[in-house]
C-alpha cells in the first residue's frame, strides 16, 4: 500500500490518470481509493472518463420507475448510482475528478468541498476559463429529478453566471470522497428526455468548457492544467501514480454491488 509522503508539513497527493471505463467499475475504483486513504495510503486526486456514456444518479435520488429504460439503451447509456448524493448526471463529453483524503486534512465536509473546488478554479483559470466559486445565497439541492447542473449553489465552481462543476461529496468512515463531472459540451440537456415525467423549468444548460475557451482542450492539457493547479493551491506537485494490485482487487469486488440493480433502484 502506498502511504503518504510529507514535504516539511506538505502532504503529497496520489495523481492517477485512469482508462475510460463503465460506470459500475468507476464508482468501485472511487470507493477502493478511499479504502487505501483509510488504511494510511496518500490522499488521491483522479481523472476518468466513462466508456459506455454513463447516467449517474445521486445515492438519494428518486429514480425507480422514473427513467425511461428503453430509450436509455437505444441510445447506448448506461445506468449506475453514485455512492455520492447529488442528482442525475450524463457522463459523457466530459472530464470526471475524485478525491479521497482522510477527514482533517482539508477541515470537515463543508471546507473540504470548498477546498477541492477553489483547487480546481485554479486549474481551470490555468485554461484561460474564467472561473469561480459560486458566493452565498443559492439553495442546497433536494433529491430529484432535476439535473445536477440546474442551479449552482455556494460554494460550486461557476463561469459565466453558469454551473461549471457538478460536484457531490460523502464522508466513508474517515475518509472524505468527492467527485464531480467537467462537462467539455452540453449533454446534460439531454437528461430531460429519458425522463418519464419531466419537471418543467429545471434544464438550465451548465456552462461548458468548448464555449467558454471557442475549442475543446486536449484530455492531456486539462489534465496536466488541473494537476498543476492542485499543486499550486496544495503546495506540492503531486505524486503520477496508478492502481495498486490491492485497490483493484477491491474495486473487482466492489463493482457487482454497483452493476447490480438491486444497488441502482433502491428508491
Amino acid at each position: 500500500m502506498q502511504s503518504s509522503e510529507n514535504t516539511g508539513d506538505t502532504v503529497r497527493w496520489r495523481v492517477i490518470d485512469t482508462p475510460p471505463a463503465p460506470g459500475a467499475w468507476n464508482m468501485a475504483v472511487d470507493e477502493a481509493l478511499a479504502a487505501s486513504v483509510a488504511d494510511g495510503g496518500a490522499p488521491v486526486l483522479r481523472f476518468y472518463r466513462w466508456e459506455p456514456a454513463c447516467l449517474s444518479l445521486g445515492r438519494n435520488q428518486p429514480a425507480r420507475d422514473r427513467y425511461d429504460l428503453d430509450a436509455l439503451a437505444a441510445a447506448g447509456i448506461d445506468i449506475v448510482r453514485r455512492p455520492t448524493g447529488g442528482r442525475a448526471v450524463l457522463h459523457r463529453r466530459e472530464l470526471t475528478y475524485s478525491v479521497a483524503a482522510p477527514e482533517g486534512l482539508l477541515g470537515g465536509l463543508r471546507e473540504a468541498y470548498t477546498a477541492i473546488n477553489r483547487a480546481l478554479v485554479v486549474g481551470l483559470r490555468r485554461l484561460g476559463v474564467d472561473a469561480r466559486l459560486q458566493s452565498a445565497g443559492g439553495r442546497a439541492p433536494v433529491p430529484s429529478l432535476a439535473p445536477c447542473f440546474a442551479e449552482p449553489v455556494e460554494g460550486e465552481v461557476v463561469a459565466g453566471g453558469r454551473k461549471l462543476l457538478g460536484s457531490a461529496q460523502r464522508r466513508l468512515g474517515s475518509v472524505i470522497l468527492q467527485h464531480g463531472s467537467l462537462p467539455l459540451h452540453d449533454d446534460q440537456s439531454l437528461v430531460a428526455a429519458f425522463v418519464v415525467s419531466p419537471q418543467p423549468g429545471v434544464d438550465a444548460p451548465p456552462a461548458t468548457l468548448d464555449a467558454l475557451l471557442g475549442r475543446e482542450p486536449a484530455w492531456e492539457e486539462l489534465t496536466a492544467a488541473l494537476t498543476a493547479g492542485w499543486a499550486e493551491a496544495f503546495g506540492a506537485p503531486p505524486c503520477p501514480s496508478s492502481l495498486t494490485e490491492t485497490e483493484r482487487a477491491r474495486a473487482a469486488e466492489a463493482a457487482e454491488r454497483y452493476a447490480s440493480p438491486a444497488w441502482t433502484w433502491h428508491l
